[in-house]
């Protein structure tokens, strides 16, 4: 169901000007964690889908909550990656369009188990200038802003100046000449630091929650079969297999 918030966001308070109005579906308790906002191309590479799928993951392992945009591409990956439990997604629609309809069953998952936010009234739909005001939010919310990847003629670049005006710490993924020149070229410039190792740059946000890995590691050490794992688990065992943590063998979980 959609309500409107009646209360203040202080993360909000960096924007130009505070929303006027703000509504939301889910779990508005998200508001209070630590969040870092994730954001990039709507056709990242394969390098860049494995980075954002890690980090993402083991943001949630911290009890970080991941804040995007719910775009096709990068925004998605991130909000599957914390999981819908661990992520707020930002919309530039009102909430009764789920836009964009690829993405449809993601926002729907996340109203029920995380959090969606929108400036704009039910009956909205996006254009052009609200995609903007959205990525102001998204910007607004994190304490740290993460470009994946980034053409230098995006509208991810122009994430980069919300984030630049409030004050935000900005990271990119190191990548290759000739990819992502934007984000490239922030390196080049000193306006943001690579992020080398995703771990060491997680452990900054908090410890990983100990209690659940350790269980998760027995149980893979008893070689159990995927749907097993899957049934226990969800979305931990695919994070272990993007990890290079766990692989599949003849259909069971083994670790590597």
């Amino acid at each position: 169901m959609i309500e409107r918030i009646d209360f203040r966001i202080e993360a909000l308070e960096a924007m130009k000007r505070y929303p006027e109005t703000l509504y939301c579906i889910g779990n508005t308790g998200l508001l209070e964690a630590r969040k870092v906002s994730i954001v990039g191309t709507r056709r990242p590479n394969s390098y860049t889908k494995r980075m954002v799928m890690q980090l993402a993951a083991s943001l949630s392992r911290r009890g970080v909550v991941v804040v995007s945009g719910a775009a096709m591409g990068v925004d998605a990956l991130a909000h599957r990656g914390a999981g819908s439990e661990r992520t707020i997604a930002v919309m530039g629609s009102g909430l009764d369009i789920r836009y964009p309809a690829v993405n449809a069953s993601l926002i729907e998952e996340i109203e029920r188990k995380g959090l969606v936010l929108s400036r704009f009234e039910p009956g909205f739909k996006a254009a052009p200038w609200s995609f903007v005001v959205r990525n102001e939010m998204v910007v607004a919310l994190g304490e740290v802003l993460v470009v994946a990847q980034a053409d230098r003629k995006s509208g991810t670049m122009r994430s980069v100046e919300f984030a630049k005006a409030m004050g935000k710490p900005i990271y990119v993924f190191p990548h290759r000449l000739g990819e992502s020149e934007g984000s490239n070229d922030l390196l080049k410039e000193g306006r943001a630091e690579a992020i080398f190792d995703i771990e060491s740059f997680t452990d900054m946000f908090g410890e990983r929650g100990s209690s659940e890995e350790d269980e998760f590691m027995a149980f893979c050490r008893t070689s159990p079969s995927y749907e097993e794992a899957l049934k226990r688990f969800g979305q931990r065992v695919f994070e272990a297999e993007l990890e290079g943590v766990v692989a599949v063998c003849d259909g069971r979980l083994v670790l590597r």
